[in-house]
């Protein structure tokens, strides 16, 4: 059985774990102190925290004793509670080569005296609430390591974490993924949905676990998994039901293909014949409809444009109020459009094309696909930023998407021009607007290129600064024309994406023209 162990050496008090070579039960609940060490029992640091701590706050002024080192997370727990009122101790080690726990971090911020933390890993959104309460945090590995929740859904610093409504579970969870969550959930204070990219039950009953410790309601749980075992409905409808109350809901989202199929297997069965009468009726009338479907669309999205530019002229900008008090609005324009809806991000336009719109993010990457700027159901869809993105801190590569309306010239309808020499050859071209509410900014374009289906440039995070040199390089080798623009580690990148045709991507990139 396993004893705490205190030892001296110089100007440090250390704390490990020993296993006692007499491992009878007279010495295992026996606690130990002399000149050289001292060996405790967990039960009785527990049970007695208050003596243990008076005699140790004791042992630290005697011996001028300022530093603490200390084995594992687990056994940090415990010292912090001996340390709270030690203020001759003001500098922590922790040994364990793993990522600092968020439950630690609780422990170093309740203690007033402790101004140092040294760990083989401290997340970067970590060091950033140490330094809010004056503890300088150092790491000694040199790339953080982030748990698959954590990169996922690119929450690499605070203000990610803070304001995130939509989080995403793409693997099955991992201890490091569940201590991550219990952190993101401590600090987040926007949380909306929860989306499960895939269902395990035990993953499930975890984070409704969470949600409950923490306290938090008014989420949806939304499942993208076509589940069709009966036992497992009958379990999210008692589950449902459990957490009415919490005003936390789980839904299902079917897949459109398991869907269509079906709902094509029921058409088989009942109509096989007027199937063959509407298919015909179809062909007969395909190609009236395309035209005034084009024709109606462009009007739909002329209305939209009026009604925006109407809404910009007639607000007052002394009414306008930052959504986040934080920052400091600079674009009043941007934020008037809050009113017609709330996922208004910034306004992008690309010179000598008819891209000129306000950009909006949703939930994820789907939404906007088929809604339109009042969040209806619209074939044109709208102009979007990548969900994973944040206006608040510019990540180093922001992705803007839209529908490739080539016939009618909406949304990216107009961005195939970039690929004309006439086009990209002219400087004037070359420089993209794309403001936000806090933030004006323009971007120089490095690369243009068209790329078979792929998801390779559609990376929001980069681990450290090598993969995104190897992001950097990729992107540049693909351009059609040199535009002889320098690209470092250091520059923020924007990405415009739509389709050239079902099997490719028509792409620009450009980095952000530092003031």
């Amino acid at each position: 059985m396993q004893k705490v162990l205190i030892s001296i050496k110089n100007d440090s008090l250390i704390f490990s774990y020993k296993v006692p070579k007499k491992t009878n039960i007279e010495l295992l609940n026996t606690n130990i102190i002399n000149d050289n060490e001292l060996l405790f029992s967990e039960e009785y640091l527990k049970e007695n925290t208050k003596i243990v701590s008076l005699f140790i706050k004791e042992l630290c002024q005697e011996k001028n004793l300022y530093k603490t080192i200390i084995e594992t997370n687990k056994l940090a727990l415990m010292v912090l509670d001996l340390l709270k009122k030690n203020p001759y101790i003001t500098a922590i080690s922790i040994k364990e080569n793993s990522p600092l726990s968020y439950l630690v971090y609780e422990k170093l911020i309740e203690n007033k005296y402790i101004n140092y933390v040294e760990a083989d890993n401290i997340h970067q959104f970590m060091l950033e609430l140490l330094d809010k309460k004056n503890i300088h945090g150092e790491s000694r590995a040199e790339v953080l390591y982030l748990s698959n929740f954590m990169l996922s859904n690119n929450l690499t610093n605070y203000s990610q974490i803070f304001y995130k409504m939509n989080i995403h579970i793409t693997e099955y969870l991992k201890p490091d993924d569940i201590d991550d969550i219990a952190a993101f959930l401590n600090i987040n204070k926007y949380l909306k949905n929860i989306h499960l990219d895939i269902f395990f039950k035990s993953d499930l009953e975890l984070i409704i676990k969470l949600l409950l410790k923490y306290k938090i309601k008014n989420i949806k749980i939304l499942i993208y998994e076509n589940i069709k075992d009966g036992k497992t409905i009958e379990f999210l409808k008692k589950t449902n039901k459990s957490l009415a109350k919490k005003n936390i809901k789980i839904e299902l989202v079917y897949s459109k293909e398991y869907l269509k199929n079906a709902i094509f297997k029921q058409v088989i069965v009942n109509t096989v014949k007027a199937c063959g009468i509407l298919i015909m009726a179809i062909v007969v009338g395909a190609l009236s409809y395309v035209g005034i479907s084009n024709y109606e669309a462009l009007q739909d999205v002329s209305k939209i444009q009026e009604t925006v530019q109407k809404r910009i002229e007639e607000t007052n900008t002394e009414e306008i109020t930052s959504p986040d008090n934080r920052f400091e609005i600079k674009n009043n324009y941007i934020a008037s459009l809050l009113t017609i809806n709330e996922d208004v991000r910034g306004w992008l336009k690309v010179n000598n094309t008819n891209i000129d719109y306000p950009v909006v993010q949703g939930e994820n990457n789907e939404f906007y696909l088929n809604n339109n700027l009042y969040k209806e159901e619209d074939r044109n869809g709208w102009v979007f930023m990548d969900y994973r993105n944040s206006v608040y801190n510019m990540d180093r590569n922001t992705i803007i998407y839209a529908h490739n309306r080539y016939y009618i010239g909406v949304m990216f309808g107009s961005l195939y021009k970039v690929y004309n020499s006439s086009w990209y050859k002219n400087p004037e071209n070359q420089i993209i607007s794309f403001n936000t509410i806090y933030e004006t900014n323009n971007y120089q374009i490095f690369s243009i290129y068209k790329v078979p289906k792929t998801i390779d440039y559609l990376k929001t995070y980069f681990a450290d600064d090598n993969e995104f040199q190897k992001y950097i390089d990729m992107v540049k080798s693909r351009s059609i024309y040199n535009f002889k623009v320098d690209i470092s580690t250091d520059d923020k990148i924007l990405t415009l994406s739509t389709c050239s045709n079902n099997n490719q991507r028509l792409v620009v990139h450009a980095k952000l023209i530092k003031e």
